[in-house]
């Protein structure tokens, strides 16, 4: 039986249970508690945390599956996900204050299972395209380096 991509990704972008720990063990139906997330432990009231940071940076959260490949008890998923962002987004060069720009997130996720449940995740987002094109940051020319800019 295919692994349900779109059911995973609805906990992102879809509003949870207002009840956290509802919303937990609606997580816990296809997360293991903790899930490993890029070597790192995560329990569910942490992924409930984060989703609930992805859907209060976005409106609306939407989505869209580039890719799935399964094989054995991996599953690699390539997906895009955005909108207008209203809210502050956590980015890994720090927090980024709502800019009302609409952009979207380029995501690969390879998710290992284990009982229809994902034990660990290799998750890697291209952050820097959209800072750049945000103009959060900017990209130093070679001709900076030689301005010391």
């Amino acid at each position: 039986m295919a692994f349900d991509v779109e059911r995973l990704l609805r906990l992102w972008s879809d509003p949870l249970p207002g009840d956290d720990a509802a919303a937990a063990d609606a997580f816990r139906e296809l997360y293991a508690d903790p899930v490993t997330v890029n070597g790192a432990p995560i329990g569910a009231v942490d992924l409930v945390a984060r989703a609930r940071a992805v859907q209060h940076t976005f409106e609306p959260v939407r989505r869209e599956v580039l890719s799935v490949v399964e094989e054995g008890d991996r599953v690699a998923v390539a997906f895009r996900m955005g909108g207008r962002q209203v809210g502050t987004w956590t980015t890994s060069a720090g927090p980024l204050p709502a800019t009302g720009r609409e952009f979207w997130l380029r995501v690969v996720d390879v998710l290992t299972l284990a009982d229809g449940r994902i034990t660990d995740i290799v998750m890697v987002a291209d952050e820097l395209g959209v800072l750049v094109a945000l103009d959060a940051v900017r990209l130093r020319t070679p001709a900076d380096a030689v301005t010391g800019d």
